[in-house]
Protein backbone atom coordinates (compact mmCIF):
# COMPACT_ATOMS: atom_id res chain seq x y z
CA UNK A 1 0.00 0.00 0.00
CA UNK A 2 1.00 3.48 -1.08
CA UNK A 3 2.36 5.81 2.22
CA UNK A 4 0.95 9.46 2.34
CA UNK A 5 3.23 12.39 4.02
CA UNK A 6 0.98 15.25 4.50
CA UNK A 7 3.74 18.41 5.19
CA UNK A 8 2.35 21.65 6.19
CA UNK A 9 4.04 25.02 4.92
CA UNK A 10 6.73 26.03 6.72
CA UNK A 11 6.49 29.67 8.67
CA UNK A 12 5.02 32.16 6.49
CA UNK A 13 5.36 36.05 6.88
CA UNK A 14 2.05 37.87 7.60
CA UNK A 15 -0.29 39.22 4.54
CA UNK A 16 1.49 42.25 3.76
CA UNK A 17 -1.36 43.33 1.43
CA UNK A 18 -0.99 41.19 -1.14
CA UNK A 19 -3.52 38.52 -0.33
CA UNK A 20 -3.14 35.50 1.67
CA UNK A 21 -2.08 33.53 -1.49
CA UNK A 22 0.85 35.67 -1.88
CA UNK A 23 2.57 35.17 1.55
CA UNK A 24 5.79 33.99 1.32
CA UNK A 25 8.32 31.84 3.93
CA UNK A 26 10.61 33.51 6.17
CA UNK A 27 14.09 32.38 7.03
CA UNK A 28 12.65 30.36 9.75
CA UNK A 29 10.38 28.30 7.16
CA UNK A 30 12.48 28.29 4.18
CA UNK A 31 15.05 26.16 7.04
CA UNK A 32 11.61 24.22 8.15
CA UNK A 33 11.08 23.53 4.35
CA UNK A 34 15.02 22.36 3.66
CA UNK A 35 14.70 20.37 6.84
CA UNK A 36 11.42 18.25 6.36
CA UNK A 37 13.15 17.01 3.16
CA UNK A 38 16.42 16.08 4.13
CA UNK A 39 14.39 14.00 7.19
CA UNK A 40 12.16 12.49 5.07
CA UNK A 41 15.16 11.22 2.86
CA UNK A 42 16.67 10.38 5.71
CA UNK A 43 14.11 8.38 7.22
CA UNK A 44 13.49 6.58 4.05
CA UNK A 45 10.50 8.29 2.15
CA UNK A 46 11.40 9.20 -1.12
CA UNK A 47 8.33 9.75 -2.93
CA UNK A 48 6.93 9.14 -6.29
CA UNK A 49 5.06 12.58 -6.17
CA UNK A 50 4.79 15.99 -4.55
CA UNK A 51 1.31 17.44 -4.99
CA UNK A 52 1.49 21.24 -4.10
CA UNK A 53 -0.58 23.99 -3.40
CA UNK A 54 -0.36 26.63 -5.42
CA UNK A 55 -0.18 29.60 -2.48
CA UNK A 56 3.34 30.53 -2.27
CA UNK A 57 4.44 29.28 1.53
CA UNK A 58 3.26 25.98 0.12
CA UNK A 59 5.02 26.08 -3.53
CA UNK A 60 7.91 27.40 -2.08
CA UNK A 61 8.17 24.44 0.84
CA UNK A 62 7.65 21.86 -1.76
CA UNK A 63 10.54 23.46 -3.54
CA UNK A 64 12.52 23.64 -0.81
CA UNK A 65 11.55 19.85 0.69
CA UNK A 66 12.01 18.15 -2.91
CA UNK A 67 15.73 19.03 -3.30
CA UNK A 68 16.26 16.52 -0.81
CA UNK A 69 14.20 13.54 -2.11
CA UNK A 70 14.51 13.88 -5.98
CA UNK A 71 11.04 14.54 -7.21
CA UNK A 72 9.42 17.97 -8.84
CA UNK A 73 6.46 19.44 -7.18
CA UNK A 74 3.22 19.07 -8.72
CA UNK A 75 0.95 22.46 -8.45
CA UNK A 76 -2.53 21.02 -7.59
CA UNK A 77 -5.60 23.85 -7.18
CA UNK A 78 -7.91 22.02 -5.19
CA UNK A 79 -5.13 21.98 -2.66
CA UNK A 80 -5.12 25.63 -2.11
CA UNK A 81 -8.92 25.80 -1.73
CA UNK A 82 -8.73 23.19 0.51
CA UNK A 83 -11.31 21.24 -1.20
CA UNK A 84 -9.88 17.92 -2.14
CA UNK A 85 -9.84 13.82 -0.82
CA UNK A 86 -6.00 13.15 -0.38
CA UNK A 87 -6.55 9.44 -1.38
CA UNK A 88 -8.06 10.07 -4.57
CA UNK A 89 -5.31 12.53 -5.28
CA UNK A 90 -3.09 9.70 -4.96
CA UNK A 91 -4.53 7.13 -6.39
CA UNK A 92 -2.14 5.41 -9.05
CA UNK A 93 1.13 7.84 -7.83
CA UNK A 94 2.80 5.63 -5.74
CA UNK A 95 3.98 6.98 -2.47
CA UNK A 96 2.77 10.94 -2.18
CA UNK A 97 3.84 13.91 -0.37
CA UNK A 98 0.95 16.54 -0.24
CA UNK A 99 2.37 20.13 0.77
CA UNK A 100 -0.60 21.92 2.14
CA UNK A 101 -2.51 23.97 4.86
CA UNK A 102 -4.46 23.57 8.29
CA UNK A 103 -7.33 22.94 8.85
CA UNK A 104 -7.59 20.68 5.71
CA UNK A 105 -4.29 18.31 6.40
CA UNK A 106 -5.27 17.66 9.98
CA UNK A 107 -9.01 16.86 8.25
CA UNK A 108 -7.71 14.12 6.06
CA UNK A 109 -5.46 12.79 8.31
CA UNK A 110 -7.87 11.93 10.88
CA UNK A 111 -10.51 10.49 7.88
CA UNK A 112 -8.14 8.15 6.87
CA UNK A 113 -6.81 7.28 10.39
CA UNK A 114 -9.67 7.96 12.43
CA UNK A 115 -7.36 9.84 14.64
CA UNK A 116 -6.78 13.79 15.49
CA UNK A 117 -3.88 15.11 15.25
CA UNK A 118 -2.74 18.84 15.57
CA UNK A 119 0.00 19.82 12.57
CA UNK A 120 2.67 22.57 13.25
CA UNK A 121 4.06 24.64 10.35
CA UNK A 122 7.00 22.88 9.20
CA UNK A 123 5.04 19.19 9.91
CA UNK A 124 4.74 16.18 8.80
CA UNK A 125 1.99 13.59 9.43
CA UNK A 126 3.02 10.37 7.57
CA UNK A 127 0.24 7.99 6.99
CA UNK A 128 -0.02 4.05 5.59
CA UNK A 129 -3.16 1.85 4.88
CA UNK A 130 -5.31 3.70 7.59
CA UNK A 131 -2.31 3.81 10.32
CA UNK A 132 -0.44 7.21 11.15
CA UNK A 133 3.22 6.07 10.77
CA UNK A 134 5.15 9.32 11.80
CA UNK A 135 3.89 12.32 13.29
CA UNK A 136 6.85 15.09 13.42
CA UNK A 137 7.14 19.33 14.16
CA UNK A 138 9.72 20.95 12.86
CA UNK A 139 12.02 20.26 15.66
CA UNK A 140 12.18 16.82 15.34
CA UNK A 141 12.25 16.85 11.53
CA UNK A 142 15.53 19.55 12.23
CA UNK A 143 17.21 16.54 14.69
CA UNK A 144 16.84 14.07 11.85
CA UNK A 145 17.87 16.04 9.16
CA UNK A 146 20.85 17.11 11.21
CA UNK A 147 22.06 13.70 12.09
CA UNK A 148 21.79 12.16 8.84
Amino acid sequence: MARICFLRHGEAEDDDGSGDAARELTPRGRAQSSAAGAALAAIGFLPDACLASPRVRARDTALLACASLGVEPEIIEAIGSGSYDSLDLAAGRGDVMIVGHQPVLASEVARITGGSIRMKKGGIALVESGRLLLLAGPEELSLIAESA
